[in-house]
């Protein structure tokens, strides 16, 4: 494990230039509509070939001037929620250097929000898709990325569809063994907004739905929850346009049978719906910024137009909540969060930490105060890492030793079953609820050199 002053000498301005790669704008076709023609690449062969989930369809290599390492853009197979073999598609980054004994340890990338249409996928511009890719590949570890069920292929994307995420995110780990005999079984989720999201679904299915593979850990980047207070929120920021985007979400993930547009939006709010396929998340902000939220939205039984009152819609979009997990994942999850977030209130995951806690959740949140959505990825990267680094040595969680960045973190830890300071957690002393800590066996983790920079990401807001 590093030591604090190897964590404080990292150069926080690199970590900056890093942030600003990941939330600058990129994405093709993200501020205008109309037609859009995808690469051949993204044609998807029709019957699929045989296999289960995480089966390479096909791969191309992807140059990648400066890199440490190769990358290659993958469509593999995954299964949606109707049950239905489904092709994804993702990047994969594999480090110059030999794989130690056991093979590549991999962290698992979730992006955040970029949009529901196909030319939002982050693959398509592949050498951009997966942030800090050179600050891992040094360390020795592979990176993955998907781009999640509909984008980039057939079908709208299901956005803030836990279980659809979490196989996107699960399934590329997959593809990766499949392509190579190299990696290993061990790997870390690390997403942030929905990537946050789908990070904690992943935890929560992994083992049921990837007996084969061995998640270690689980790093969320300030995950939506608390799904039921989020239309009061929504409807009068800029980030409306979240609201259209989860209801034809969810539709594309159930059916019309299940979820019929008609019991939440009113004819206007359907005549909307088609700009998801249009556009990405700036096209989405524009198109909807004049736009009365109000004006969308049926009137539910309770006298409100919140779609969670409705009998149908509600239980669905409590099914897409963290919140409700009732059993912890056997991975160690760690919450980052910054304390002036303008799109995520940073409560929702102090109350999402509680929840999680009393199910018995091996948990740590750091909550970062005075940093906004994005701006607490900088401060906490090299913290971050170094989680990652300890779960792959197989160290015990939570950490000995405390995150920085600044001074003034809310360090937070579960024991039996309360969120309790670090500080009154290592008056505990010797601490039994570590004996059931899950481990990850032999690791090659070590303390993590400056992120390298890489250039501009698509922006994400959620």
């Amino acid at each position: 494990m590093s030591s604090v002053e190897s964590r404080v000498a990292a150069p926080i301005s690199a970590l900056v230039l890093l942030v600003a790669s990941i939330v600058s704008v990129g994405v093709l076709g993200a501020t205008s509509a109309g037609a859009f023609t995808m690469p051949s690449f993204y044609d998807v062969p029709d019957p699929l070939p045989p296999g289960g989930p995480g089966t390479v369809i096909k791969s191309e290599p992807v140059p990648a001037p400066g890199l440490h390492g190769t990358m290659q853009r993958v469509m593999y197979k995954s299964r949606s929620l109707q049950g239905d073999d489904i092709a994804v598609t993702g990047v994969i980054a594999t480090p110059d250097t030999p794989p130690p004994a056991g093979g590549y340890k991999v962290v698992d990338w979730a992006h955040g929000t970029v949009g529901m249409a196909d030319q939002c996928a982050p693959s398509l511009d592949a050498t951009d898709a997966l942030p800090a890719v050179d600050h891992f590949l040094q360390k020795g570890w592979m990176v993955v990325g998907t781009d999640y069920e509909g984008l980039g292929t057939p079908g709208l994307h299901p956005y803030i569809v836990g279980d659809s995420e979490a196989r996107g995110v699960i399934d590329i780990m997959r593809a990766a063994r499949n392509l190579s005999p190299l990696v290993s079984s061990d790997y870390v989720v690390w997403g942030h907004s929905q990537g946050g999201h789908a990070a904690m679904f992943a935890s929560h299915i992994a083992a049921s739905y990837a007996p084969e593979l061995h998640l270690v850990g689980t790093v969320a980047g300030a995950p939506p929850s608390q799904l039921n207070l989020v239309y009061d929120f929504l409807k009068t920021s800029p980030y409306k346009y979240y609201l259209l985007m989860v209801g034809g979400a969810i539709n594309a993930a159930y059916g019309d049978s299940a979820a019929p547009f008609s019991e939440v939006l009113t004819p206007a709010g359907q005549d909307m719906l088609p700009l998801l396929d249009e556009g990405c998340t700036e096209f989405l902000a524009e198109q909807s910024a004049d736009v009365d939220t109000d004006s969308l939205m049926v009137t539910q039984a309770d006298g409100t137009k919140n779609p969670f009152s409705n009998p149908i819609w509600g239980p669905l979009i409590a099914m897409q909540d963290p919140a409700n997990f009732k059993t912890p994942s056997a991975a160690p999850i760690l919450i980052i969060h910054g304390g002036a977030d303008e799109q995520i209130p940073t409560v929702s995951s102090q109350i999402l930490a509680g929840q999680l806690c009393s199910t018995g959740q091996n948990l740590e949140r750091w909550m970062y105060p005075g940093r906004s959505h994005s701006g607490v990825i900088a401060p906490s990267m090299t913290s971050m890492t170094d989680w990652m680094a300890a779960r792959f040595d197989g160290a015990p969680a939570p950490d000995a030793v405390a995150p920085t960045g600044q001074d003034d973190i809310d360090d937070t830890i579960c024991s039996d079953g309360n969120m309790i300071s670090r500080a009154d957690y290592e008056k505990l002393g010797d601490h039994p609820d570590d004996d059931h800590h899950p481990t990850s066996g032999d690791g090659n983790g070590s303390t993590a050199p400056a992120a390298t920079p890489v250039s501009a990401r698509p922006a994400f807001t959620g």
